[in-house]
């Protein structure tokens, strides 16, 4: 099914403005020039896991780093690893090589080979006589509340979220990938964030988008207050395990190099939120820059960017910290209720009683 966004609100709607550094104007991945996102949610019947038939709570995420041909102009990346408990496909190369050539997915964990093999075909089309492939595909886990081994994540899902992404796409919570999903205890998802650079460093743009499925109730910390103190689920048992993904984007020129320093300070950016990547979160960072762009033959598309000197990458930093964290807050505000396989159920975070705390501390 397709997803159409809720009307809970981002931390901004509610006065959570995180970080100095301005928004862009869609405060979100998709501000970054030529970025699409589309977005396939999977949610079909209720009751006792079947497993093969349901319940189903997930779906796919495609964030497509430019509208031409990805394999025939690939874009400079690095993927920086937190955690490595995580079934990601297509990273080693990446690390390796310094670029990618397909659309970045996410999905829940055990669908990563299917969607995988979905984005070969996907790009195989595009590309006649190219015979190897990268796909990236980025995972968590959303078992509790999805029929898991049923695998329901399907070709058709895939090649959906890829045709449907546009550059004004802002859903977040319980849309693609984020469907199955939980945060700090609480329902999570998709969330996400962007940040302008200042106007002597080029007016660039930095967003990110997360897939949240990781944190403790107790540790959860909205812009430096500690909610999770106060706010709990009722019934709740705490496990700070899960996962997220962190995905990176700008038009800012970096070298692989530069996007692999830019990635490191995303940690910071989940740390300010209060997850502590435990033994069993898969913590994952794939930043990548449409500034700088590779041919297939690998030469640069047009003349070798001029790299943004190192010392001025101290405001990409910032940007990335502030835009992880915003997304993030943002995947837990915008998920809603969402009731699972065998009745489980992750509560929205109540927004009033959010605000309430925020205020007492303020």
């Amino acid at each position: 099914m397709k997803t159409e966004n809720n009307a809970r609100p981002r931390a901004r709607d509610i006065g959570i403005d995180i970080g100095s550094m301005p928004t862009a104007a869609l405060n979100a991945i998709t501000d970054v020039p030529g970025v699409k996102v589309g977005h396939v949610a999977l949610i079909e019947g209720e009751g006792k896991l079947i497993i093969g038939k349901g319940p189903v709570r997930t779906g796919v995420t495609a964030i497509v780093p430019h509208s031409g041909n990805i394999f025939a102009e690939k874009v400079c990346a690095a993927v920086h690893i937190i955690n490595a408990f995580g079934k990601s496909v297509g990273l080693p190369q990446v690390i390796e090589l310094g670029n990618i050539e397909t659309p970045i997915m996410l999905t829940n964990t055990l669908n990563v080979w299917t969607v995988a093999d979905a984005v070969v075909d996907y790009i195989s089309q595009q590309n006649e006589g190219v015979y190897s492939f990268n796909p990236v595909v980025g995972e968590c886990n959303d078992s509790g509340l999805n029929d898991i081994l049923g695998r329901h994540v399907k070709r058709e899902h895939v090649f959906q979220a890829l045709e449907d992404a546009s550059e004004t796409n802002v859903e977040e919570g319980n849309v693609g990938a984020g469907v199955g999903m939980s945060g700090f205890g609480w329902k999570g998802g998709i969330g996400t964030a962007s940040r302008l650079l200042p106007k002597d460093l080029g007016d660039f743009t930095l967003g990110v988008m997360v897939l949240t499925n990781t944190g403790a109730a107790s540790d959860l910390r909205i812009d430096g207050i500690p909610v999770g103190s106060e706010l709990t689920p009722d019934s709740y048992t705490e496990n700070p395990g899960g996962s997220i993904m962190i995905i990176v984007g700008t038009d800012a020129p970096l070298s692989s190099r530069q996007l692999g320093r830019v990635a490191k300070r995303a940690a910071f950016g989940l740390a300010r939120t209060g997850a502590t990547a435990s033994h069993g979160s898969g913590d994952f960072v794939i930043a990548f820059s449409s500034g700088n762009r590779m041919s297939a033959a690998s030469k640069q598309s047009a003349a070798p960017p001029e790299f943004i000197p190192e010392p001025q990458l101290s405001s990409l930093f910032r940007a990335v910290i502030e835009a992880t964290e915003e997304a993030i807050i943002n995947s837990i505000l915008k998920a809603e209720t969402m009731v699972g396989r065998d009745g489980n159920t992750r509560l929205g975070i109540p927004i009033e009683r959010v605000i309430a705390v925020i205020s007492k501390h303020r």
